[in-house]
C-alpha cells in the first residue's frame, strides 16, 4: 500500500483563489525553501561565519553571535546538509518544514514594513545583505534585505499566517499584491 503525501503550503488558504498579476509592491510566499540553523563551536565562529559567506547556492541569514540560517531556494536540503557538514565547527539541523519564508519588494517597502518592524531600514543603515533577528507583526523573525528595494521575513510556521495578514493589512494603501513565488 502507498501513500501519497501531499505538500500544502500553511498558506495556502490565505492566498489561493485570490492571485492577481503582482503590483510594484508585492508580497510572495516561497513554496519550498530549505532553511537550516547553524550554529558554530566555541572559537570557530568567524571560520564557519567565512564558510557560510563562501558557500554558492546558499544565503547565510545572520541571527546572533555564532547562530545563523541557512537558506536557500535553488538547491535541496540533502545538498545544503553536504555543505554544511564539510564546514569544521558547525553544527545544523534541517528547519525547513518548521519556517515560512516570505518576500517583500516595491517602492513602499520601508513604508510597509516601518508599521511592522522596530528597526530603521534605511539603506545606510540596514544595508543589502545585511539581517538581523527581531519582532515582525509581534513574532520572533529573521529579517534580511536582499536587494534595493526586496526584504526576506522568515518566521515560524505556525504564526506564517498572522504574519501574513498583518503584513497585507499594513501594505493596502500601497496595493500590495501577494502570491507564491515561481
Amino acid at each position: 500500500m502507498s501513500i501519497n503525501l501531499l505538500h500544502r503550503h500553511v498558506l495556502e488558504d490565505h492566498i489561493s483563489g485570490f492571485e492577481t498579476d503582482p503590483n510594484p509592491n508585492h508580497l510572495s510566499v516561497v513554496r519550498r525553501p530549505v532553511i537550516f540553523s547553524v550554529l558554530a563551536h566555541a572559537g570557530r565562529e568567524v571560520a564557519v561565519a567565512e564558510a557560510l559567506k563562501a558557500a554558492s547556492d546558499l544565503a547565510p541569514r545572520f541571527c546572533g553571535p555564532s547562530e545563523w540560517l541557512a537558506v536557500s531556494q535553488t538547491v535541496g536540503a540533502e545538498t545544503i546538509a553536504g555543505l554544511l557538514s564539510n564546514i569544521a565547527g558547525a553544527s545544523f539541523v534541517d528547519q525547513s518544514d518548521g519556517k515560512v519564508l516570505m518576500a517583500v519588494s516595491g517602492p513602499s517597502v520601508r513604508k510597509i514594513l516601518a508599521k511592522c518592524l522596530a528597526v530603521d531600514l534605511h539603506p545606510d543603515v540596514f544595508g543589502e545583505g545585511h539581517s538581523a533577528n527581531m519582532l515582525c507583526c509581534h513574532v520572533a523573525a529573521n529579517v534580511a534585505r536582499t536587494g534595493s528595494d526586496t526584504f526576506e521575513i522568515i518566521v515560524p510556521r505556525s504564526f506564517a499566517g498572522s504574519v501574513f495578514d498583518e503584513l497585507m493589512e499594513m501594505g493596502r494603501e500601497h496595493a500590495l499584491t501577494r502570491g507564491f513565488s515561481d
